[in-house]
């Protein structure tokens, strides 16, 4: 299996299964070492202060079984740093590595996908798998292709977190829409006033309540939901990107739609733009008090030309329904070759949304610090007239 690694510079390679150590059990080694998920970050400055609670802090918020909107599957997503940190948690400038293992793999969970380990689950990723992969492909919970492989993103995510942090940058994401319920306009500063002030994480605490109860009552059929996540990068400085094909959008996007679940993306008004004329489009520029040139809106949404224009770079992504639901439906049984009715009996998430957003924060706090690593690295040997950094 390729592609396991993300970055150039600042670099994150992840490795495990959803249910990895479910067939080690038994061996002479630790509960913990029977399998699980690893993270190695490559790139990590040396000095910089880090430690597993800062990292378990950001894995906290996508771990499942903490709420009525979660799978009821309990993983502790306790993770270990096992490398590239030594005394008086300062990083030495070697790769951070990291180990989440898996806990909560039983029999029980294994036999039920067994069942139906050749039935293709619509949405799933089950028969791409087969065509790729054929009869040897992980058939326990979606293996790779299932959404516990983002807890190593959100470990790697931690680390470049801390990186962020030192230059001002501050990356949150939330929940604005479920199942066509909207939030109304959400500003940085509310997003962080009201940060994870329901187990939905929707700054709008009145719109909040309505969501999650129509994602219960959803559950309730058997059946699962969507959504939008909007994420705020601020503090990212002009001059981010490297056009042509490594535009800052363009690492973002990539970014984003690793993400399993992501169906589409738009930065700043997006879409909105093909209803726009360009004098409504333009983003009309001034400067500041400090000599510095700043913009009177963000209908582009912090990057213009795949660069990165000072102002917050903001994006939505759209969330499809968790593909898992109770009810019967129509799917093939590649095993032995024919139609079938499919009915899994499976922990899922009623929603993505609770959890899928510090994986979205993740990707875009991995895409910017490699942005800076490739922008930074460029402007050492351009020699470009002070005076251009100033404005």
């Amino acid at each position: 299996m390729l592609g396991n690694t993300y970055g150039r510079f600042f670099r994150v390679t992840t490795c495990g299964e959803s249910y990895a150590g479910g067939f080690r059990k038994g061996l002479n080694v630790p509960k913990e070492l029977y399998g699980g998920l690893l993270a190695i970050v490559d790139g990590v400055p040396p000095g910089l202060n880090l430690t597993a609670a800062m990292i378990q802090e950001e894995l906290d918020k996508r771990r499942p079984g903490q709420t009525p909107l979660d799978s009821p599957r309990l993983e502790t997503d306790r993770v270990y740093i096992f490398s590239g940190v030594m005394e008086d948690d300062l990083t030495t400038g070697a790769p951070v590595g990291l180990v989440i293992p898996n806990v909560d793999i039983e029999d029980l969970h294994i036999g039920q996908y067994r069942e139906y380990k050749d039935m293709c689950r619509p949405g799933h990723a089950e028969y791409t798998f087969f065509k790729k992969y054929g009869e040897h492909s992980d058939w326990v919970g979606a293996g790779r292709a299932s959404g516990r492989e983002t807890a190593s993103r959100v470990a790697g995510g931690a680390v470049a977190k801390a990186v962020l942090a030192r230059m001002g940058i501050d990356v949150i994401a939330f929940i604005s829409e479920s199942h066509s319920i909207k939030a109304g306009p959400i500003t940085y500063e509310k997003a962080k006033e009201n940060y994870r002030k329901n187990d939905l994480n929707c700054p709008d605490l009145e719109v909040a309540p309505r969501m999650i109860e129509d994602i219960l009552r959803i559950k309730d059929e058997g059946d699962t939901c969507g959504g939008v996540v909007e994420v705020i990068a601020r503090g990212v400085p002009a001059g981010l990107g490297e056009p042509v094909f490594d535009k800052m959008s363009a690492l973002i996007s990539h970014g984003i739609m690793s993400i399993g679940a992501i169906k589409g993306l738009e930065f700043g008004s997006g879409f909105a733009h093909a209803t726009m004329k360009g004098s409504e489009s333009n983003d009309p520029m001034y400067f500041d008090a400090d000599g510095r040139v700043r913009f009177r809106s963000n209908h582009a949404g912090g990057v213009l030309g795949g660069i990165s224009n000072g102002e917050d770079i903001r994006i939505r992504v759209a969330v499809k329904a968790t593909p898992t639901i109770s009810l019967p439906q129509d799917t093939v049984d590649v095993g032995q070759g024919k139609n079938a009715l499919l009915s899994p009996i499976t922990r899922r998430d009623p929603s993505l949304l609770p959890r899928i957003y510090p994986v979205c924060e993740a990707m875009v706090r991995l895409s910017i610090l490699d942005a800076i690593y490739m922008s930074q690295g460029y402007a050492a040997v351009a020699n470009l007239d002070p005076r251009w950094g100033k404005i």
